[in-house]
């Protein structure tokens, strides 16, 4: 379903190392790795918004992604709900934790962060996507939100999506990914 060849991917300047991945349908692949070496830089390769300096990205012919990036948009005075986000989105609130399906009426600005980040990773899980890339999704996350999430994406990928996960959390990565990727840091860095 996807496979890089060499890609070196960054910025203004390359922020990889040259990268070798692949990823068949329905596995679940953990990119971890010190801060800098650019795992989020990766993703947003993937997805065509970072720029390639060497390499290549080969993607299945209609490969439909999802992107979840570390970035919250701010919702402070944004007079919508929970339910109201997923519609948007497209995403069903059926699957939902019991903890968040009883507030999905509430507006999102009187969520807690935790909350508002879930239902945000949510819509991206419940994306008609054949590959999803998550970026730290257990940030802001309780136990149960991890325990929750851990057991969607084995579900998810049952059904034969393709995720790659950037993390640092060991244990979800120990939990919820077939295989491990450690990316090092480019030589010289």
């Amino acid at each position: 379903m996807l496979r890089t060849e060499a890609l070196v991917a960054g910025w203004q300047k390359p922020a990889t190392q040259a990268i070798d991945l692949s990823l068949a349908a329905g596995e679940i692949v953990g990119l971890t790795g010190p801060n800098g070496v650019g795992k989020s830089t990766l993703l947003a390769a993937l997805a065509g918004r970072a720029r390639i300096f060497s390499g290549r990205i080969q993607l299945q012919p209609g490969l439909r992604l999802a992107l979840q990036t570390q970035d919250v948009p701010p919702v402070d005075g944004l007079p919508l709900s929970g339910r109201e986000l997923l519609a948007l989105t497209g995403a069903s609130p059926e699957g939902l934790p019991p903890w968040l399906t009883e507030r999905i009426d509430i507006r999102l600005d009187r969520l807690s962060g935790g909350q508002r980040h879930y239902l945000a990773l949510w819509a991206v899980l419940q994306a008609p996507a054949d590959l999803i890339l998550l970026d730290e999704p257990t940030n802001n996350l309780d136990a149960a939100g991890v325990r929750h999430l851990t057991a969607h994406l084995h579900e998810r990928s049952k059904g034969g999506t393709g995720i790659i996960v950037v993390s640092h959390d060991a244990a979800f990565v120990e939990a919820a990914c077939d295989r491990v990727v450690v990316l090092e840091a480019r030589d010289g860095e």
